[in-house]
């Protein structure tokens, strides 16, 4: 079936969901992730139906990091489910100045984003894993960083600015807003 998967990669833990795309229409297949990584790594994914597909736990060395969580659950789609990937939706933490809304990802804009690391360092390095991983092993694949910061790019000068000297604002730093997708 073609489908789009959609990854939020953070510090602990890879969530994911899987849509099938139906004509014009998308409709959630499966929605997962594999939580406690590093400490107790356990993979779990759902139809849309709420019934289990996996449930399963891993030694913690296992699954130390998350590449490693990646690749497990990667190869857990691979292996069980018969998709047809057209593309990859990223969660991406900080976006910078430059990112307002999603963008098409390709070795330029990771390079960009990669110098936001230092500024979201849970988050960042582990929100490129995968994007990196798949323009490694699927270049070809559509694959669109959507921004927690472009979320707050409305806001007012004032309230970007607000006690920040303005040689670090030239640099960069800034009051973005963050957890703007959950908005």
């Amino acid at each position: 079936m073609d489908a789009i998967l959609v990854v939020n990669a953070g510090s602990s833990s890879v969530k994911f969901q899987i849509f099938g795309v139906e004509g014009a229409a998308l409709r959630r297949l499966i929605k997962g992730q594999l939580g406690g990584i590093g400490t107790r790594p356990r993979l779990s994914a759902e139809r849309n139906d709420r019934s289990s597909l996996v449930d399963k736990t891993y030694a913690s060395n296992e699954i130390a990091d998350v590449p490693a969580a990646i690749a497990t659950v990667a190869s857990w789609l691979r292996e069980t489910q018969n998709l047809n990937l057209l593309a990859v939706g990223h969660r991406v933490v900080h976006g910078g100045p430059k990112y307002d809304r999603p963008v098409v990802i390709d070795e330029a804009v990771v390079a960009n984003l990669e110098q936001y690391v230092s500024l979201a360092p849970l988050h960042q390095p582990n929100n490129l894993a995968p994007i990196r991983t798949l323009l490694k092993s699927r270049p070809e694949l559509l694959q669109v960083a959507c921004f927690d910061t472009a979320f707050h790019h409305g806001h007012s000068a004032v309230a970007d600015h607000f006690a920040i000297p303005e040689h670090f604002y030239a640099e960069g730093v800034r009051r973005y807003g963050f957890h703007g997708l959950s908005y």
